[in-house]
């Protein structure tokens, strides 16, 4: 898997932004959970599937707010269930990595680029 970094003009790499982004929703999620979601190997973190963090509607909710802080941290919306995101062969929801790395294709569909 190929794991792209963007680099913006005051030398903040996206990548490290999008991860804040992903890190603070989680944040956000384990204020409402009994157990919360680990956040240390973030990367790695597998959030749907077999071994996922997320049940349906609970990665739903989750996307959502990823959503809000990517259109609070870079000025523009994307769509995380979009049918793109959703009918990929390998889904950008196995983990936060990937999730990242779909986030940055759609950052960079729209205009944001490093």
């Amino acid at each position: 898997m190929i794991f792209l970094y963007f680099v913006l003009d005051g030398g903040i790499e996206v990548t490290e932004q999008i991860q804040s982004a992903v890190v603070s929703a989680l944040d956000e999620i384990n204020l409402t959970r009994a157990e919360a979601i680990p956040t240390d190997n973030v990367l790695d973190l597998c959030l749907y599937g077999d071994s996922g963090v997320f049940e349906s509607m609970y990665l739903v909710a989750f996307l959502s707010l990823v959503e809000e802080n990517i259109e609070d941290e870079f000025g523009t919306e994307i769509s995380l269930t979009s049918e793109k995101a959703v009918s990929r062969r390998v889904s950008p929801f196995s983990s936060v990595r990937r999730l990242i790395c779909f986030i940055e294709e759609e950052l960079e569909l729209v205009g944001v680029r490093g």
